[in-house]
């Protein structure tokens, strides 16, 4: 595509997470992109969507969109159980997908909805954006250059809370369309830029439990895991919290870097014991963050960040998290092959509803 060309972009899913999020990446870079077409099964809701967005076409069938609009980009909006199925589609039309957290129900998923990537384009991207704010960038660049030493000791909490109206909706709470609870669908974002700045896990081990929500998945998990570097860590992923925080530690041998956030953060969220200088920039980890890079790949016909492998990265943690919880042993990186038993589904139960050998579901 040439940088002269707006993108032409489409919305699926015009929820709050659509108003919030990308909309206002969208309007951010308004001289790059033109939103052409939003779909939504909802008729009345989407029309008003498209009115208050001064014109895109509104549909509520994205086959349809997708052949009549031939849109280059597809923001997916939409709950974790449709997301395979529509970046499959948008892949095969064509289109750029962006699709948002989680990406879908299991590694199975996954590897089906991005099998249809092409070299050059299209790929498509996880809405990861705390990988993308300036104080993660400067972290990952002092990890690269080693100035802090190695990295040894590190925490990573997601202490939210979720009332039971939180769970109204249907699809909430239930494995076979929200495909897991916090860990799934809430610290995936922390546990994301834990992996961003310290790479690939080699063990974990994990407890999950549903202490007070009315619910099938987990409201609560704790897991402890050793990196590929050598650097042990726990993480802590809770949707039972009244006061409410994301917090990340590392440490490393020469310092100890904090953030304190809760569903974003800038740089002054982050701490460098002893101090330093933070970066000459100061971008929000926000949605706008990752929009740019996003656009840049898709103009050049190159693999955008938070796609492919780094999309996959912490699906792949989430996984081994449920299967060691669930049967109660450490579970390794290397086991999550295609006939492990959570390949296709994070509660390691099979088409015909029994367990896998061993868990303690």
């Amino acid at each position: 595509m040439s940088p002269a060309q707006r993108t032409r972009v489409a919305i699926v899913g015009t929820g709050g997470i659509a108003r919030v999020g990308h909309l206002p990446a969208l309007r951010a870079e308004a001289d790059r992109v033109e939103l052409v077409a939003a779909v939504d099964l909802d008729a009345e809701r989407v029309k008003e969507f498209c009115a208050e967005q001064g014109g895109p076409v509104p549909y509520t069938s994205l086959d349809r969109m997708l052949e009549e609009q031939r849109p280059d980009l597809v923001h997916l909006c939409t709950p974790p159980f449709a997301h395979a199925g529509q970046v499959a589609a948008c892949l095969a039309a064509g289109a750029w997908v962006w699709c948002e957290k989680p990406p879908c129900r299991s590694l199975a998923e996954y590897d089906e909805m991005t099998s249809g990537e092409r070299p050059g384009g299209p790929y498509a991207a996880i809405v990861y954006q705390h990988r993308f704010g300036s104080g993660a960038r400067h972290l990952r660049e002092l990890v690269v250059r080693g100035e802090l030493g190695r990295p040894l000791v590190a925490q990573c909490v997601t202490a939210w809370y979720r009332g039971d109206d939180y769970f109204e909706a249907p699809w909430r709470g239930r494995w076979a369309t929200e495909g897991g609870g916090p860990t799934m669908g809430h610290g995936i974002h922390q546990m994301d830029l834990m992996l961003s700045i310290l790479g690939d896990w080699d063990e974990v081990r994990a407890m999950t439990g549903t202490l007070d929500r009315r619910i099938e998945t987990e409201d609560v998990s704790l897991a402890m895991v050793r990196f590929a570097s050598g650097a042990l860590g726990s993480v802590v992923n809770s949707l039972l919290s009244p006061r409410e925080e994301s917090y990340l530690r590392f440490d490393f041998a020469r310092a100890t870097v904090e953030l304190r956030h809760l569903y974003g953060y800038q740089n002054a969220d982050w701490t460098y014991t002893p101090a330093r200088a933070g970066p000459p920039d100061d971008v929000p980890s926000s949605h706008i963050a990752q929009y740019t890079p996003l656009l840049d790949a898709v103009e050049r016909g190159e693999r955008p960040s938070a796609s492919g492998a780094e999309g996959r990265q912490t699906l792949e943690f989430v996984t081994g998290l449920y299967a060691s919880a669930h049967t109660g042993r450490a579970v390794l990186r290397s086991e999550l092959t295609r006939d492990f038993p959570y390949y296709r589904r994070l509660n390691g139960i099979d088409s015909e509803g029994l367990n896998p050998p061993g868990s303690t579901s």
